[in-house]
């Protein structure tokens, strides 16, 4: 008989503490999150500041060049390097070795949020991606790195979280999309399987899946957050939220089920206030620290 997903509540995650606090930012992990696009900085914004919201003790930045001194600006907390674009305002693939350089003594790498072309992030991530050996979070277009390369992070020993939305998950599996939409569980446990990563996508539910056999791998349904969850942005805040955690020390599964359930009780604390339509992805990023202080306290 197939397994079912152990539904997430806020009693398994505190019997599932997340590392404690160290002492200084050092001991909390540095993290770099790269992204970015001269028409589209806030999906690398919304991450960025994600990740320090979740625990992160230091941040770096690698976006274009013209974002930098602005995105500087915004998050004063944060390092921000300033790489060559591409003629469509991508991170051009030269910028490899920078980013490489960058993610050396990290904690966690986040790769990805706001690049706006399948074929930027590709170009990109295949001269990065096997270059590092730190955790790594893929999120949104950076999933087609994983299409065109199956096995592209296996070097990394599931030290991986995939963040995919339901249409990003069907194009890397190379599945119907529809077929996905029925059995979302089924095919994040086949991307976890074929990548070697933790996988965490979904809409109303989100699932999260550990490589194996469907009788053998870890399964949780995060079931916090709903609807009032899809509004530009929101994946972006979770993929930052998911490198910081692993940047203070979480591992990928326990990272991807603190993430999901923590990202979605954010959401429902800004329903309680607004009712389900009308706020905004970045106004959940105060509610983070307040989600975890439920969890946590």
């Amino acid at each position: 008989m197939s397994r079912r997903p152990e539904v997430v509540s806020s009693g398994l995650l505190r019997e599932w503490q997340l590392p404690g606090d160290g002492g200084d930012k050092e001991s909390n992990g540095r993290v770099l999150v790269v992204g970015g696009n001269v028409r589209m900085p806030g999906g690398v914004m919304l991450a960025a500041e994600a990740a320090l919201r979740a625990g992160a003790g230091k941040l770096q930045i690698a976006t274009v060049e013209p974002l930098a001194v602005p995105m500087g600006m915004a998050i004063p907390e944060a390092y921000v390097a300033g790489l060559a674009a591409d003629d469509d305002g991508n991170l051009a693939p030269g910028t490899a070795d920078e980013i490489v350089e960058l993610a050396e003594g990290c904690a966690a790498v986040l790769l990805d949020p706001g690049i706006m072309s399948p074929d930027a992030a590709v170009a990109l991530l295949e001269r990065v991606v096997p270059r590092l050996d730190v955790p790594v979070v893929i999120d949104a277009l950076g999933m087609a790195y994983l299409t065109e390369h199956a096995d592209g992070v296996k070097h990394l020993d599931g030290r991986v979280i995939l963040s995919p939305n339901a249409a990003e998950l069907a194009q890397t599996l190379d599945e119907d999309e529809d077929a996905v939409s029925e059995d979302p569980l089924g095919a994040a446990l086949r991307l976890s399987r074929r990548a070697g990563a933790v996988v965490v996508s979904g809409a109303s539910t989100t699932y999260v899946t550990t490589p194996g056999t469907r009788a053998t791998a870890d399964l949780w349904a995060v079931q916090t957050g709903g609807q009032g969850m899809a509004v530009s942005g929101s994946g972006d805040v979770k993929a930052g939220m998911l490198v910081g955690l692993l940047g203070r020390g979480a591992e990928p599964a326990q990272a991807g089920v603190w993430g999901a359930y923590v990202h979605g009780r954010a959401g429902e604390r800004l329903v309680a206030v607004h009712g389900r339509r009308g706020f905004l992805a970045r106004e959940l990023l105060a509610e983070i620290p307040r989600a975890l202080a439920e969890l946590e306290g």
